[in-house]
Order: structure tokens, then sequence, then C-alpha cells
């Protein structure tokens, strides 16, 4: 199989979905694509023991995609070998009545890995420009300013928010803060099969929603303002990466290599070295511990 090169995901200049292919032809089994995982995801896990000592960087990883697209099982086996103290996973839904109370971002602030651990956000604060542009009635329970109706959303507001992202990501990146965001690139088809095996198999029932059915018929819509986010946030502080997801056990593979790759140019990232006079002494305290016995 192919080594994975993270710029052949990376957006480095607008894009266009329709013309990115959702899978690709590797000529790879799934033990193979397994395999490849699993010797990734133990560097990952070795790599944050080294950056919770170090404790310089936090790293926010985000993943947006369509229903099915593949985020909550990637999750589970990209960081499956991490101590569960080093990484954090936020799941954002319907803001809440507290949350409402504040700007959209606040939530997220709150979510922010702390130096040394990963968090990661399992749809993000991409939504606000996404499902919110999909169903713009949903700003209305902001209660912001000068927005009574639906007909006050002007397309100024949707540049705003694009602009308010791009300086949140900014300042968090200048504070210590690595980000990387997936976008889990999902044809319609996939989605389809997707959904049927949720109710062709009893014990997969439980996740399916109507409400997925109902946002499936706005695909086209969700692929424009998919386009628009991704070509408006797309910077080197804070990348996208476009990840063809109709394979999943290859895309979990090309998530886990990208972050190897790209956290590896953080040279600095080391274990911190022992105090001078504690490593002179090092024999003396073996020694001391040893007359305990």
């Amino acid at each position: 199989m192919k080594s994975i090169d993270p710029k052949n995901f990376k957006v480095v200049a607008p894009i266009k979905l329709a013309d990115i292919p959702t899978e690709l032809d590797v000529d790879a089994s799934d033990d193979a694509k397994e395999d490849k995982l699993d010797g990734v995801r133990e560097k990952l896990s070795e790599l944050q023991d080294v950056m919770y000592a170090h404790n310089r960087y936090g790293v926010l990883i985000c993943l947006q995609g369509m229903d099915t697209s593949g985020k909550d099982s990637l999750i589970r086996e990209v960081f499956k070998e991490f101590n569960p103290r080093g990484v954090v996973v936020s799941s954002f839904k319907t803001p809440n009545s507290t949350e409402l109370e504040h700007d959209y971002l606040w939530r997220h602030y709150l979510a922010l890995p702390e130096k040394g651990k990963f968090a990661i956000f399992n749809r993000t604060h991409y939504e606000n420009v996404l499902v919110t542009r999909v169903h713009p009635e949903y700003i209305l329970n902001e209660n912001l300013p000068g927005i009574e109706s639906v007909d006050d959303i002007k397309p100024q507001f949707w540049d705003n928010r694009m602009e308010q992202i791009n300086n949140f990501e900014k300042h968090i990146t200048q504070n210590g803060t690595i980000v990387m965001k997936f976008y889990f690139h999902l044809s319609k088809n996939e989605q389809r099969k997707r959904l049927l095996r949720r109710l062709e198999k009893e014990d997969h029932n439980w996740k399916f929603s109507v409400g997925d059915l109902k946002e499936r018929e706005r695909w086209d819509d969700y692929m424009k303002y998919y386009e628009e986010a991704i070509n408006s946030t797309a910077t080197e502080n804070a990348p996208w990466y476009i990840i063809p997801s109709d394979d999943k056990d290859m895309a979990r593979y090309i998530v886990a290599e990208i972050i190897w790759q790209e956290m590896k140019q953080y040279t600095d990232i080391q274990e911190p070295e022992l105090d001078e006079k504690v490593k002179k002494n090092i024999e003396e305290y073996k020694e001391q511990l040893a007359k305990e016995e």
C-alpha cells in the first residue's frame, strides 16, 4: 500500500468537492489497512506521552462530515491506545439554554485542550456556518441584536462568521494549540447504504433518526456550504484535510497518518531533561531506596 502524504489531502487552494473522489483506489486488504493503522496509533500514543511531559502544546482535532461519515468510529479506532487522561472528546449538538446565553464560540473555548493533551471536536464550531446556513431559523435562537427574522440574516452575516472563526483559530494557534481540521468526504450513495444498514441490522437500529433522512434531502445545500466554509477557512495555521470516506478503514488510517506526519514537524516536543543536580545524584537516590528493602 502506498504511503500517505498529507499534502495530497491538504487544502491549499480553492476546491470543488464534486471534483474530489470519495474513495481512494488502493490495492490493500482490510487486514493490511488495520495493520497500518495499528502501527500509527501506537506511535501517536507514545507521542502524546511525550507531549504531556513537554507541556507546551495542546492539539485540537476537528472532525466534520455528513451523518454516517464515520466520525464516531474513527475516534474509537484511532485514539484507543491513548492514555484516557490525554484525550478529551467533545460532541457539539444543539446549543442548550446556557450556551445560547453566550456567543456561539463560547462553548468551544471551554472545550479547548489543556497543554499536553489532545481534544477532539466531533462536529465543531463549523456547525455555526453549516447547519445554521441550511436552517437559518436556528440563528434566531441566539437572540442577536438586529436579527428579528430570517430576512435580517444577510450574506455579510456569514462572511463575518467566517472571519470570526479564522480569528478564533489564529488566536488559539498563536497560544500553543495545534489545529487540524478533517472533512469526511462521503458520497451520497454510500450514505444511503449506511442508513439502510442501520435499518436492516437490529442492533444498529438505535443509530437511525428520521432527521437523517430530512437532512439528506438538503444534500446539495450542505455540499455548497461545506465547500464555502472550507475555502474560506483553510489557513496554514489551521489547515483543512479532505478525507475520502467511502472506505472507513482507509479513512481512519489516512487521518491517523496525517496527524502523525504533521506532529513530527514539531521537533521541539521532547521529554524534559532531568535537573542536573538530580542527575548527578541518581546513584545516591537508588542506593537510598534500595536500603529500605
